[in-house]
């Protein structure tokens, strides 16, 4: 209980605290407000139940470093229950004698205690984590573009809300030891604060009622200093993570990439130079970014050596809002907010050589537990630098003049598209207009001559299977992927108007193809220009047809034979095949089991790299690195891909993307070969009766 002279003073302390929380968070609402666009509020309601289920059991956290988030759960989950502690403390203070009652009381006060020492724990474990061993995944290494400021700030931030915790919470636990002590009799509802009491088993009442009134005073006297600084520091994600999780723009997959109107005159920008051009959920990413490095620490390019990393991304907008961010918005009848920074993305946030890193594996967005999505901001970066600067990188011009001049980025003629189909049974939809498949073949599979044999496989697949099935032919063309990866969006808007026209006169009842790229753009980005296609790829496809036993497979011998170069001791079964999850299939579509399934029938023994499925590593060719050199970095993404599936010392690699067929097979040959690199469908094409 308080007294008259401390309720007066805690009151004003509360309202001056109030008041300028209430200027920080109108701050961070202006500032977010600027982006463009507008939350969906309706989606955010059907999301809600969902949101509020991966929040409470910190779902999104748990994917990654598991160890860890364990300390961050217990962290997490005290700080949510601290928000009633307080409220209760404070009745307490100005009500004589309250007290939760019954045995809601009783589950209070043993929540209260458990998960006390539980923020003690986490608090006093991430402070040493990050100040006596300082893990290299807790920053950014020197050669990435990561705001100074940033540098230090985080480090002082990190030490300013640790040590708050560990005085905030340490200090209310201090003062219920010192309750139970005066009481006499210990609480077996606060068993580690009865445990505790025993320390002052020797003092008097009255120096016990001085500890209680010292101990409210430190840990809510700290909230009171700490809610004002709140907004400015990295745990401002507390709120801004479920709102993030919440109120994100509905979307097909994590991939999809709005349509840019280049008949809008009104229109003067197109991708994004500056904070001003990005969207107010992509400003609000800033806020909700926890800086944990996760989204680093998975980065293709990043662990290969490249000066890319999302998180500084993240990082640096957060910073430069926060510098800059008081003269934003200012205060009712003062006139209008300014605008944000005017300063190029490139300059502060990240540098060129960077965005043209990035695989746009999305294996950044994926792990995020917040919801973020840097891999969009770097692909909205390079739209701005190709169609507003005409800068990038000039190997790429090659693909751009094949699509635009041949319809696809290998340069071959339309009248050669057909080639590969020579001697086999491939009618076109002019010859089978009632087609149950529309095949799409795809550039690759149709024009490069390793990709070709895996289309010769699912041809033969798709005959064995007696599948009504047509292709385009010679009208088929490039969907665009690479070209709208690479920022080149009015290249891609060219060629998918083109595409939803054909096929929309073709009226396919479904479409396979056997690139995930293909079938991305295909499912979830024509959509926005009038095709709306039921897509699958060729792996499903194939389950389907054993599921309806139109596929028989015969028996091959698995003897083992030496295999991995000269000197080898390894020891590879021909049936073992471990699969690499191409981006666009797996954590872009979420198809992971398909392939798998697929290689099991056709009687091969799977193998599992230690990054697969939604953790798979990409295989570099992604966001139109297949059309140029790698950047500089310490390792090539293909080369690192390929030592992992040979370590699993299987004798093939199977993949089901020709891009990643590329990479893969440029990797082997390097290696000496020594692990085959086949599509599903050649696999499964070999075991066919």
């Amino acid at each position: 209980m308080l007294s008259p002279l401390e309720k007066i003073i805690f009151a004003l302390a509360a309202l001056a605290t109030l008041v300028a929380a209430v200027f920080a968070v109108r701050r961070l609402v202006g500032i977010i407000g600027k982006g463009h666009g507008k939350p969906d509020w309706k989606a955010a309601f059907k999301r809600l139940p969902k949101v509020l289920g991966r929040v409470a059991v910190f779902q999104p956290v748990f994917r990654f470093r598991r160890g860890v988030s364990v300390f961050h759960a217990l962290v997490g989950w005290g700080f949510g229950f601290y928000l009633l502690v307080n409220l209760v403390d404070v009745v307490r203070g100005y009500v004589p004698g309250f007290e939760i009652p019954g045995m809601a009381g009783n589950v209070y006060r043993l929540l209260a205690d458990l998960l006390s020492v539980g923020v003690l724990l986490g608090a006093a474990f991430f402070l040493v984590r990050r100040f006596v061993f300082g893990p290299s995944n807790l920053s950014a290494r020197k050669t990435t573009l990561l705001d100074p400021h940033a540098r230090r700030g985080i480090r002082r931030d990190s030490a300013i809300v640790g040590g708050f915790m560990l005085l905030h919470v340490g200090a209310r636990f201090l003062g219920e030891t010192l309750a139970v002590a005066a009481a006499g009799k210990a609480d077996g509802w606060q068993p580690f604060a009865s445990a505790a009491a025993g320390l002052w088993s020797g003092l008097a009442p009255q120096a016990l009622v001085i500890g209680e009134h010292i101990a409210f005073w430190l840990a809510l006297g700290l909230i009171l200093a700490f809610i004002p600084y709140f907004p400015y520091s990295k745990h401002i994600h507390l709120f801004f993570a479920p709102l993030n999780l919440l109120l994100k723009p509905q979307r097909r997959s994590m991939g999809e990439l709005s349509r840019l109107d280049f008949n809008d005159q009104s229109v003067a920008q197109f991708g994004a130079s500056k904070l001003a051009d990005l969207g107010w959920e992509q400003l609000m990413d800033a806020y909700a970014c926890i800086m944990c490095y996760r989204c680093q620490e998975v980065c293709p390019a990043y662990g290969t050596g490249k000066v890319l990393s999302p998180a500084a991304l993240e990082i640096n907008k957060r910073y430069l809002l926060n510098t800059v961010g008081a003269t934003l918005v200012v205060a009712p009848g003062q006139g209008q907010a300014l605008p944000l920074p005017d300063a190029p993305l490139t300059q502060f946030a990240i540098p060129e050589e960077a965005v043209w890193a990035c695989t746009s594996c999305g294996a950044c967005v994926d792990i995020c537990p917040v919801g973020n999505e840097p891999m969009r901001d770097i692909l909205d970066i390079r739209r701005a630098l190709m169609l507003m600067e005409n800068a990038f990188p000039k190997q790429l011009e090659t693909a751009f003049r094949g699509m635009e001049r041949t319809v696809n980025p290998w340069g071959v003629p339309p009248t050669e598209r057909m080639k590969w189909a020579e001697g086999l049974r491939v009618p076109t939809v002019d010859e089978n207009p009632q087609a149950d498949i529309l095949w799409w073949v795809g550039c690759a599979p149709a024009t490069d001559a390793r990709a070709q044999k895996t289309a010769q496989a699912f041809a033969k697949i798709l005959n064995a299977a007696g599948v009504n099935f047509a292709v385009l032919g010679q009208r088929e063309q490039c969907t665009g992927d690479s070209a709208r990866r690479a920022g080149n969006e009015f290249l891609f808007n060219e060629l998918a108007a083109a595409n939803v026209e054909i096929l929309n006169s073709v009226k396919p009842k479904r479409i396979v193809t056997t690139c995930p790229h293909c079938l991305h753009t295909l499912k979830n980005e024509y959509p926005a220009f009038g095709g709306n296609y039921e897509v699958i790829h060729h792996t499903q496809l194939i389950n389907e047809l054993v599921g309806a036993g139109k596929l028989q497979f015969s028996v091959i011998s698995d003897q083992p034979a030496m295999s991995g170069g000269e000197g080898s001791s390894v020891v590879r079964r021909p049936s073992s095949v471990t699969f690499h999850d191409p981006c666009y299939l797996g954590r872009h579509n979420k198809v992971f089991g398909a392939p798998r399934d697929a290689l099991k029938h056709a009687g091969a023994v799977t193998v599992e790299m230690p990054r697969h499925a939604d953790k798979s590593f990409c295989c570099g060719a992604g966001g139109g690195q297949m059309w140029k050199e790698e950047e500089h970095g310490t390792a090539a993404v293909n080369k690192t891909r390929f030592a992992e599936a040979k370590a699993t010392e299987a004798a093939t690699l199977a993949v089901g993307c020709p891009f990643c067929m590329v990479m893969l097979t440029d990797a082997a040959k390097a290696d000496g070969e020594s692990v085959k690199v086949k599509d599903v469908a050649e696999i499964v094409a070999e075991k066919l009766k």
